[in-house]
């Protein structure tokens, strides 16, 4: 298969860039490959909303980038920053032209939330499924552009680069497309294209606990890593401070950080409201706090989860913020009336990633990258809550721009086809499973919210040895989607340990013990 761009992930960035670029040239066609349904990303999970200043006489975008800049703790890129803030309104209107509804209040204006780390209320949200709304209204604008096409239930093995070609036609490293299969037939094809972007979302199931879907299993970032592109930053990983605690683990409900911006309270089992003790902002301190501090209370305690108390808050009033996490509440016997919700840190977005500038283009060419698999500077050491959508907008939209400016050439390159000669359909399945469990548990256990040396450094003689055994899966087995994103997340889970290790000094959301002076 042949496109003008091809386009890995179907969520808020993905798609945000081939709407832009499909009406911009209708002659041009786009390819969007997407391992699961079409709108299943992380995208769709967001709860909270988009950090956007619209209210300018309480608001400022200088004190937005105050708060970000303090949230990211020295590490943020100040001129990436400004940019994107700056930006942000101009794409809010992109969203509402293309039909996403966010909820006003009574006075007709956007109805603000407030998250930890927010001087101000600038969330808009829809109700609390922002992501939902957003994924909602990007699909529905994708499917009247003719020039688009989706490929659900296709996964991306490989990029394409010069490694994989015949003979050395080009001489800088540049990306040609990508290995992709059909998981419906078990076929593996070429998709050639001008131009690649990675919008692949995270790497949340790296650690099983977490918020993210099934399906976030840094692929993205792997097959980038693997094609020598310059990847950073990955020891940053965010927990998010209050997942629904429920004994299987595994992916895990958010409840989202808007609600302790609506006033509810942290408490430990007997009842004590901690986080004052920690931080002067108490509950609505930066994610990094909060997370470290429930870590730090479950330590002390031996617990397994704390409580998140909103008996105070208006019934009413929480129902119509928040009725998605008050119907999964009842769903799990808890009523917020009377009941304390059982929560726990739960990995939930990475800051770091693959490196782009400020056009997201990577360090290989013809290659871009967008959303939660990019490293774009915003972040720095701990992302602001909310800052995530907005980026993904932006960055979408300076790809966009990039691509109408630049000249069009394409690359006539042969590429050989898959070659999957001498291996053989995996008859022990359990191999995959087996290897995925001792994953999760030693990022779990031993790359967690508090790191320490010696923790990191059994955990790369652990991963050594998972990496020898799939590795030797790979190299015999005919490829199985399980197969490849246990690869993937070997592949994440060594970059995040080797930069954790080189991460002299606390920062943000990454705290280990070694590093305290």
């Amino acid at each position: 298969m042949t496109t003008d761009y091809l386009v890995i992930g179907s969520g808020i960035a993905g798609l945000t860039f081939s709407v832009k670029i499909a009406q911009k040239f209708p002659d041009r066609k786009v390819v969007i490959v997407t391992k699961a349904n079409e709108d299943e990303s992380n995208t769709k999970y967001a709860q909270g909303g988009v950090a956007i200043v619209s209210n300018k006489e309480a608001d400022s975008f200088k004190k937005h980038i105050t708060d970000t800049l303090i949230a990211g703790d020295g590490l943020c890129d100040k001129e990436v920053v400004e940019m994107v803030i700056k930006e942000g309104p101009n794409r809010l209107e992109e969203l509402l032209l293309w039909g996403a509804n966010f909820d006003l209040n009574d006075s007709g204006k956007f109805d603000l939330g407030k998250e930890g780390g927010h001087s101000e209320y600038r969330i808009i949200h829809h109700k609390d499924i922002t992501g939902y709304e957003i994924e909602r209204a990007l699909l529905a604008k994708a499917h009247q552009l003719s020039n688009i096409s989706i490929l659900s239930h296709h996964f991306a093995i490989d990029l394409v680069t010069n490694h994989h070609l015949k003979s050395s036609q080009v001489k800088t490293l540049s990306c040609f497309g990508a290995y992709v299969m059909d998981q419906k037939s078990n076929t593996i094809f070429t998709i050639k294209s001008n131009n690649t972007l990675l919008a692949s979302g995270g790497v949340g199931y790296v650690y099983g606990h977490t918020t993210n879907p099934v399906i976030a299993t840094g692929d993205g970032i792997a097959m980038a890593y693997r094609a020598k592109a310059r990847i950073k930053d990955m020891e940053f990983v965010q927990f998010h401070p209050t997942a629904l605690y429920e004994a299987k683990g595994e992916s895990s409900f958010l409840i989202s950080e808007a609600v302790r911006g609506f006033g509810a309270y942290l408490r430990n089992k007997s009842g004590y409201r901690f986080m004052p003790d920690y931080d002067e902002r108490a509950e609505l301190a930066s994610r990094d706090i909060v997370s470290q501090s429930i870590d730090s209370e479950l330590k002390k305690s031996g617990e397994s989860h704390v409580f998140l108390d909103c008996t105070h808050i208006d019934k009413d009033a929480f129902i119509k913020h928040f009725p998605n996490i008050y119907n999964k509440c009842l769903e799990h016997h808890i009523n917020i009336e009377t009941d304390w919700i059982p929560v726990v840190p739960a990995s939930h977005y990475l800051c770091g990633g693959i490196e782009v500038d400020e056009k997201g283009k990577t360090t290989i060419d013809n290659l871009f990258a967008c959303g939660e698999c990019s490293r774009t500077g915003l972040h720095g050491a701990n992302r602001l809550a909310s800052n995530s959508l907005l980026e993904a907008l932006v960055y979408a939209h300076n790809i966009y721009k990039a691509q109408v400016t630049s000249n069009y050439d394409y690359n006539e390159v042969d590429i050989p086809n898959w070659d999957d000669a001498g291996t053989s359909i995996p008859k022990e399945h359990i191999l995959i499973q087996h290897n995925l469990k001792r994953l999760q548990a030693l990022m779990r256990d031993y790359v967690g919210i508090v790191r320490s040396n010696k923790r990191l450094n059994a955990a790369i003689k652990h991963l050594d040895l998972i990496h020898e055994e799939v590795e030797g899966l790979y190299r015999e087995s005919k490829i199985t989607t399980a197969l490849c994103e246990l690869r993937n997340m070997i592949n994440v889970a060594h970059l995040i340990i080797s930069q954790s290790l080189n991460r002299a000094e606390n920062k943000g959301g990454y705290f280990n013990i070694d590093n305290i002076k």
